[in-house]
């Protein structure tokens, strides 16, 4: 294998593995439901993990590449293939049908009767997919005792390493903006509508934003705060059902209801948004400076 493109395997199966991926699947279909036995399972070959394969895409000790072949140097072991032990391959609960997962969520939700029992429910929820491909729950950061809540749409990379949300770029640009207005994370209340990293940051689905938003609802109602800031459009369309563009929404005033209560929430910039487009930068001043004389009434 040449230079580039044992460099370019090494990246595509980095990138399989960033996105969830644990291994290959074999030529030969394997039912691992069948009722094999001890011996019998453990001769099934499973094919190598992907973090196997990655370290072994340059050409090894006792081996010599050519034309793109990796031939055995006379005298060199064959190679061996690496075999998994099948008791360790744990399949992923079978997926439920989305709509008894709304369901399933907004009963779950509503049992919460507080943020740490909210917390222990998701955890324990296996109603979104994207929990087994997740690191780990992203639930918020900050003070629930907080005045103000923000509200972004699904934690990236950082997120989902950290369990905090908005510690990447975008989460430093939030921090510049809540001490531009004198707040900072003691004083405010951050979480997203998905609890849950999408794989490769791609965009949540309807149905994933669907399963989760009876969460992020009852954790609105139980921080119960003054002011409901949406960063971004997909969190003004969940939490608002306002589906215009961020441009024609951000800086006006709506009205979030609890169910107990109304709420004032403002739509602004997702900071991810101001990072790449940073003129916008004025306009979301404006939104701070109107939440800032918000929460001084």
């Amino acid at each position: 294998m040449t230079p580039d493109r044992a460099r370019a395997a090494r990246e595509l199966l980095a990138f399989y593995l960033e996105t969830g991926v644990e291994s290959l699947v074999g030529e030969a279909p394997v039912d691992r439901l069948a009722d094999r036995g001890e011996d019998a399972a453990a001769a099934v070959p499973q094919p190598p993990a992907l973090a196997d394969r990655a370290r072994s895409a340059a050409p090894a000790s006792g081996f010599a590449a050519r034309n793109g072949e990796t031939l055995a140097r006379p005298g060199a072991p064959p190679p061996q293939t690496p075999l998994r032990d099948p008791a360790a391959v744990i399949p992923s609960p079978a997926p439920m049908p989305p709509d008894s997962a709304v369901m399933a969520a907004r009963e779950a939700a509503r049992s919460a009767r507080s943020l740490d029992e909210l917390r222990a429910i998701l955890e324990r929820f296996e109603g979104c997919a994207l929990k087994f491909m997740a690191k780990q729950l992203v639930f918020a950061d900050g003070n629930p005792e907080a005045r103000v809540m923000f509200v972004g749409e699904a934690p990236g990379r950082e997120e989902d390493l950290a369990g905090l949300p908005f510690v990447g770029r975008s989460g430093q640009l939030l921090d510049r903006m809540l001490a531009a207005i004198g707040l900072d994370r003691t004083r405010a209340y951050i979480a997203n509508i998905i609890p849950w990293r999408p794989p490769g940051n791609r965009d949540p689905s309807v149905q994933e934003t669907q399963i989760c938003l009876p969460f992020i609802q009852r954790q609105i109602e139980l921080v119960d705060p003054d002011v409901l800031v949406c960063l971004g459009k997909p969190s003004t369309a969940a939490l608002l059902g306002v589906n215009d563009g961020i441009k024609r929404t951000r800086g006006r005033w709506f009205s979030y209801h609890t169910g107990t209560r109304e709420i004032r929430a403002m739509p602004t910039y997702h900071p991810a948004f101001l990072l790449r487009s940073p003129l916008e930068k004025r306009q979301a001043w404006r939104d701070l400076l109107a939440i800032k004389k918000a929460l001084a009434e």
